[in-house]
């Protein structure tokens, strides 16, 4: 037999995978012409098929909160005991930051203490966020202050933070044992990193339904909810972080006696910090975008100006109170990215004691001071600002002014898009439609890849939820669609001009910090209830990471192939065709699959103006009290999140092997 040389088998290859994919998409094309043919009984998911997971979940959940005990000891009894503990240091941290010491109540309400003054608090921030960036972040802190107090908002403000302070402690306390228990067992690492996977990709409604029943109704049963919400990107950190530790960092550490305990606090812990500040900075993002759904069942403070605000239509006071939250959440984003920027680089010694003892004369000065002028401790009413009638009288000139095109849009976007497509997916075969996402699988990363995702659409299959899991698809991907077509040519266009990049960044940086209810207010403002203005909200929310995978994406393109490319005499357009976007598409894919996770978050919040999906099942069974069908239907919408996940990833590893190979 003659020898083959693997010149010959890399000239085969190409061959190979074209007729593979020709094939896959003869059988494809196959498949949906044969659609309309099939019965009609394949489009309803039959009884038997169907499991009770409902009722087995509600059942379980009721067990649990009534009957299950430990020792005797009822589990209810041990979850209310923790809520009133969690209680403690909430109600003592806004003592400090929001209330003061206040005895008694009503006409005979006494404050014996004030609180922190909000000049003290803003002063000393501005003073840390100078010693530990420079002086834009100093300015921008002080900035943040000065608009939560003048607005009136402080006090909510405060409240807020006291939650958010004490939900990242406990993410972050319970995050580090989590993933340096999994980083310790490569058995168990697998597990903790799926678990942590459903965990992200659940609802956020999802999580109140359970804890409302285990916890009861106020900040401490928030504070959970919160925690169990923001828990994961702390466990993926800090699992990533230890494993790229050196492995001749943790040999020296051995040959020096150092034992496991010593060798974890004295040395991985250490190396790892920069990255473990990451994740940090992201458990603070996760905490701060659950601020306005923890309001529903008690947690007060900003999110619940925002969400009295949505009720209201009141669209100006939601619009102050969110870029009150936006304030909040930048200042804590910027100091928590400072922070692991000095730690990566190395800078020390950036705060003396000199430092400390001024930050506690700003503390302590204006707070004393409050005792004599109040406007120190909370700024008075009769002076604050508000943006609220500007705001509200603007939404109201263009209702007037732009209405009927406004709804000739929306009429013309249901009739002849929004609503043929989802019909559309309706009557996709539920059969079909298991078949071809378990092709696509397949033919993108393998047969394991593709049974994992024709058993999560099964799943979604089973538990009756089909029809409204096509809802959420067809939803989700008309977002995505439009904030793909919008954000990433704007972004690579944007990536050839540099001087743009600082504002371009501090924008995308906003639009993700802003709550996701405040996206729903203009919507509803201009286009009333319904599908399209709950489109126009996941398209705002998801725009963000298409513009920033796409500059991304074109920034990293390496610059030999430009060059060879424009040595080969290449015109601008002929090497962006076949140079830049080949390079990039790796990138560009995973900004897709980040446009689609950031839509699905986004879709369970548009329930809230009438949506058919599977968002407004988890809403309804919230409202209603079902744990039930919100635990399911969330689980469903996990398992649209992981099929998108998978198939988006397989194709961008896919096309990065691809890129390998082209130019090896």
């Amino acid at each position: 037999m003659a020898d083959i040389s693997p010149d010959t088998l890399r000239g085969r290859r190409p061959s190979r995978r074209l007729w593979t994919g020709l094939l896959v998409a003869a059988v494809i094309l196959a498949l949906l012409a044969a659609a309309p043919l099939m019965p009609p009984s394949w489009r309803a998911v039959p009884d038997a098929l169907r499991w009770p997971l409902s009722d087995w979940i509600a059942a379980g959940m009721n067990w649990l909160a009534r009957d299950a005990a430990i020792a005797g000891i009822h589990f209810a009894t041990v979850t209310r005991a923790l809520a009133t503990a969690a209680q403690w240091p909430i109600e003592a941290l806004q003592v400090v930051l929001a209330k003061g010491w206040v005895q008694g109540a009503g006409f005979n309400k006494v404050q014996i203490a004030p609180p922190l003054s909000w000049l003290g608090v803003t002063l000393a921030t501005a003073l840390l966020a100078w010693r530990i960036s420079g002086p834009g972040l100093g300015a921008m802190t002080l900035l943040a202050g000065l608009y939560l107090a003048l607005f009136g908002l402080w006090t909510s403000a405060m409240t807020t933070l006291a939650s958010v302070l004490l939900c990242v402690l406990a993410a972050l306390v319970l995050g580090l044992a989590i993933g340096i228990r999994a980083h310790r067992s490569p058995g168990m690492e697998p597990a903790v990193r799926a678990v942590m996977n459903v965990m992200q990709t659940v609802p956020i409604f999802s999580y109140l339904l359970p804890t409302l029943l285990l916890f009861g109704y106020g900040p401490s049963a928030a504070l959970f909810a919160t925690v169990v919400y923001a828990l994961p990107p702390m466990v993926h950190a800090t699992v990533l972080a230890l494993r790229s530790v050196p492995a001749e960092t943790l040999e020296l550490a051995r040959m020096t006696g150092c034992s496991r305990r010593q060798t974890l606090w004295r040395v991985e812990l250490p190396v790892a910090l920069p990255r473990l500040a990451i994740g940090l900075n992201q458990v603070v993002m996760m905490t701060l975008n659950m601020v306005i759904i923890a309001s529903m069942i008690g947690a007060g403070g900003l999110g619940y100006d925002v969400l009295r605000a949505l009720r209201r239509l009141d669209f100006g006071a939601g619009f102050e109170a969110g870029m009150g939250i936006v304030a909040l959440a930048v200042v804590l984003d910027r100091l928590t990215q400072a922070a692991a920027r000095n730690q990566s680089v190395g800078r020390r010694r950036l705060w003396s004691r000199r430092d400390g003892l001024i930050l506690l004369a700003l503390l302590a000065v204006p707070t004393g001071l409050s005792l004599v002028l109040p406007a120190l401790a909370v700024w008075p009413k009769a002076l604050s600002l508000t943006s609220a009638p500007f705001w509200n009288a603007a939404v109201s000139f263009i209702n007037q002014h732009f209405y009927d095109p406004l709804e000739a849009i929306r009429t013309f976007m249901l009739l002849k898009v929004m609503n043929p497509f989802r019909d559309a997916l309706a009557a996709l075969p539920w059969p079909i439609a298991v078949v071809l996402l378990a092709l696509a699988g397949w033919r993108l990363g393998g047969w394991r890849v593709g049974a994992g995702i024709a058993a999560m659409a099964m799943f979604v299959v089973v538990t009756g939820y089909w029809l409204p899991a096509t809802g959420s698809v067809y939803l989700t991907v008309l977002a995505v669609l439009v904030a793909l077509a919008v954000g990433m040519p704007f972004g690579i266009w944007i990536s050839a001009r540099k001087r743009w990049h600082q504002g371009v960044q501090l924008a995308l940086d906003t639009l993700q910090t802003l709550p996701t209810l405040v996206y729903l207010l203009p919507a509803v403002m201009l286009f009333r209830n319904g599908d399209f203005s709950a489109l126009i909200a996941i398209t705002s929310y998801a725009v963000a990471p298409a513009i920033r995978y796409g500059m991304d994406a074109m920034a990293h393109v390496p610059s030999e192939r430009v060059e060879a490319a424009a040595m080969c005499g290449c015109s601008k357009w002929q090497t962006f065709r076949h140079v830049r976007l080949p390079a990039a598409l790796p990138t560009l894919l995973l900004g897709v699959n980040q446009t689609v996770m950031m839509a699905l978050s986004m879709l369970v919040i548009a329930a809230l103006v009438g949506t058919r999906e599977l968002g407004q099942v988890v809403f309804t069974a919230l409202s209603q009290g079902q744990p039930g069908p919100g635990i399911t239907a969330g689980l469903c919408v996990a398992c649209i999140a992981l099929i998108a996940d998978a198939l988006l990833k397989s194709g961008a590893a896919r096309a990065a092997r691809h890129q390998g190979e082209a130019h090896a």
